[in-house]
């Protein structure tokens, strides 16, 4: 199986996934690189109208002075199959703190751990390699799942931010949850087995 590579992309692997980087410097290879097709292929996207707007959101600019992202995409490993993805938004390096975001892309891979599997290794990168001191999630306080899935690794619960995110046209409230670098000292122990972390240099 030929999993798609960009050359000095960084890869995690867990037991059933690979973890891709997906990063600004993976998206101006992608952008400026390779045509609609491969992009769709290497994205997990379906339809030319989800190419376009990602290639909206590289053109836009996805960096800024402040803050940018790291993410994984995740694959399985029988298959190469990209499934969701696994990272970091609105990470601001001088403040050694980012928002933790994921999703599974189909209903059909959901309820099998593979989040809790992927999340593991995520975690453990950006406290040991991306040097953060904070991670921070925002939830639904109805997305059950989520709360058991961050709460299962350590994330405490420290507010309600009102009005935070626009669902449906509406904006709803969203749950503050935070992890800290010495809590995942103390925690990371009981984690299990850790990702291999490689580079494609």
């Amino acid at each position: 199986m030929k999993i798609p590579i960009i050359p000095s992309q960084t890869f995690l692997e867990t037991d059933r996934l690979y973890l891709r980087e997906l990063s600004p410097e993976v998206y101006k290879y992608l952008f400026t690189e390779c045509n609609s097709s491969k992009i769709a292929e290497y994205l997990g996207l379906n339809t030319s109208k989800e190419v376009e707007t990602e290639r909206e959101k590289h053109n836009q600019g996805l960096v800024t002075y402040f803050s940018t992202f790291l993410s994984f995409h995740l694959l399985d490993k029988q298959n190469g199959r990209v499934i969701g993805k696994c990272g970091y938004h609105t990470w601001a390096p001088t403040h050694r703190r980012a928002e933790i975001g994921y999703e599974l892309y189909a209903d059909e891979d959901k309820g099998k751990g593979y989040m809790t599997e992927a999340l593991a290794a995520v975690l453990a990168y950006g406290f040991e390699q991306m040097n953060l001191h904070r991670i921070e999630a925002y939830i639904a306080e109805y997305n059950t799942p989520s709360a058991k899935l961050l709460k299962r690794y350590g994330f405490t619960v420290e507010g309600n931010a009102r009005g935070h995110y626009v669902v449906d046209g509406i904006n709803e409230d969203s749950l503050l949850l935070s992890l800290l670098q010495p809590e995942y000292e103390q925690l990371k122990s009981s984690w299990g087995q850790q990702a291999q972390t490689t580079s494609n240099s």
